[in-house]
């Protein structure tokens, strides 16, 4: 018989070590061997837990993007077009900044060709992607964005940007704080409107 209180505590250590390895040295340079001992338990209770260890990083990554949708969800309850940006913006900093090395493995993950993950972070982009994408919709409905900017570009656009800036804030610029580089992503934002 299972314990599932238990067995949510044990996945969630191989998560939070398993994301502090594979951040510092991507999912390919790290063994199960290495999750294990890092995460204090047996190299079996991986395996009792995830299949492999490209499971565990595939389980991972949806873990990851499940947090962030979560709170990038949060900008639809906004009536205010801007007060939906501001917290659409909130979300996603906030999320990178308790979470930096899951930033790492996302951006270290996309960019790889052809990644073994390709196509679970494929979905899972999406999956974030359209969720920006409904707030740039609501921009581009209330006339404030651009003219010939498309929604898809802009959204994909404001996705990278955070994510980008998120990570040159957690790298090269960790003195500033949270409030300051919220208020630069979102002067840049509002610079970007007509008129």
């Amino acid at each position: 018989m299972t314990r599932p209180g238990r067995t949510a505590a044990t996945k969630q250590k191989l998560f939070d070590a398993a994301l502090r390895l594979v951040g510092e040295r991507g999912a390919a340079g790290v063994t199960v061997d290495e999750i294990a001992a890092e995460a204090g338990v047996a190299k079996g209770t991986v395996y009792y837990n995830f299949a492999s260890k490209d499971a565990l990083v595939d389980a991972l990554l949806r873990h990851g993007v499940d947090l962030l949708a979560a709170r990038l969800k949060a900008a639809e309850e906004q009536d205010d077009t801007a007060a939906a940006m501001a917290s659409l913006v909130d979300g996603m900093l906030g999320f990178f900044a308790e979470y930096p090395a899951f930033g790492q493995l996302l951006v270290s993950e996309l960019w790889r060709t052809p990644g073994q993950w390709h196509d679970t972070l494929s979905l899972l982009r999406d999956d974030i992607v359209s969720i920006v994408r409904g707030q740039m919709q609501r921009l581009s409905d209330a006339g404030l964005l651009p003219e010939g900017v498309q929604v898809g570009t802009a959204s994909a656009a404001l996705f990278g940007t955070l994510l980008v800036i998120a990570l040159d804030w957690q790298v090269f610029q960790p003195e500033r704080s949270l409030a300051d580089v919220r208020e630069s992503v979102l002067s840049l934002v509002r610079g970007l409107r007509p008129g």
